[in-house]
């Protein structure tokens, strides 16, 4: 970083103080676990040499904190995979069921959208698509922050809720599916595709976001179909037609990588005689609102009744049960 030359690649020169910056917070995070267990032996030396009820209290209390602390140290340790420490792609999608499924898809986002502030993540919005009454008809952020995808990956598949509908007038209980997609946002130093223009279809289209001098005047929001996989792309975050034009061919190319990452791994996994569930179709989750409250995760069993905790951000309980279910597989 003090190279004369350190800064003539911006992005390059960003993604190193990006890692620098990483891995400056282990340490850091390493230092204070380390004095905060140097204090807690001291105490527990003079609690042998002479007792003391109200400083064995302290010193209890202290050590739950550490272990909840140490807990999180060490699971930031185990996001060791190739792109956990990169930002996320995160994109979500109601199922059959129109209004009541393209409303649960909106609790949804508000519910990463919470989980992503309590992290100190940054969420920005690359496509929102409003549905006809309510809800969301699609919906794409970008998740920006040190291990991003390594968490966010947990979420990967089908979202299923049960409540009683606030747009049925019966009071009916209705079931409604949401699909989360998460990939991770892969840099151009990272990766190298090529997309022949012959291969996409770069449509312009207004901004559906909410008004402003540019945003829906111009046709400033870009929609790249790559034809020979059919993944489409929006991008309507950026003011001008051009850096939304970047953005969306980023996240075709970050689209592209992670399909042939997938396609790597189907082969080796039918090489190996494994069967390996590498698409995003399952239902991983159920959210029950009514007869009773619980949130249960189908991979690993965890639940909870406290469901409005969820729904306000608190998934970290699933997503590390999840990473720690997935941790002890690879050891085996």
């Amino acid at each position: 970083m003090t190279d004369p030359n350190f800064w003539d690649d911006q992005n390059t020169a960003q993604s190193v103080i990006d890692k620098n910056n990483a891995l400056k917070s282990v340490v850091t995070e390493f230092r204070k676990l380390e004095s905060q267990l140097e204090d807690m032996d001291a105490t527990r030396e003079l609690l042998a040499e002479e007792q003391d009820e109200d400083m064995q209290a302290d010193l209890v209390t202290q050590v739950q904190a550490f272990k909840g602390d140490l807990d999180q140290f060490e699971l930031q340790l185990l996001l060791d995979g190739p792109y956990d420490a990169n930002n996320a792609i995160l994109e979500l999608h109601p199922g059959a069921g129109g209004t009541e499924s393209q409303d649960w898809t909106s609790m949804l986002l508000r519910m990463y959208q919470r989980y992503c502030e309590q992290k100190g993540f940054k969420v920005e919005t690359a496509d929102y698509l409003p549905g006809d009454e309510a809800g969301v008809k699609s919906v794409t952020i970008v998740v920006k922050g040190h291990n991003a995808y390594g968490y966010l990956k947990a979420e990967k598949g089908v979202h299923r809720l049960v409540r009683i509908s606030p747009f049925d007038s019966s009071g009916r209980r209705h079931t409604s599916f949401a699909s989360c997609d998460v990939i991770p946002e892969f840099n151009n130093t990272e990766i190298e595709i090529d997309i022949n223009p012959d291969d996409i279809t770069v449509d312009t289209f207004r901004a559906s976001g909410a008004g402003g001098q540019h945003i829906n005047k111009t046709e400033s929001a870009i929609r790249i179909t790559h034809h020979p996989t059919g993944i489409v792309v929006n991008n309507q975050n950026e003011r001008s037609q051009i850096k939304n034009r970047e953005a969306a061919m980023k996240m075709l190319k970050s689209k592209l990588y992670q399909l042939k990452l997938e396609e790597q791994e189907q082969e080796m996994a039918a090489i190996r005689g494994e069967q390996k569930e590498i698409g995003w179709g399952s239902q991983i989750r159920s959210y029950v609102f009514h007869p009773y409250s619980m949130v249960k995760d189908h991979r690993t069993n965890k639940e909870t009744a406290k469901v409005d905790a969820v729904m306000d951000g608190d998934i970290g309980p699933f997503i590390e049960a999840y990473l720690r279910s997935q941790m002890d597989q690879a050891e085996e």
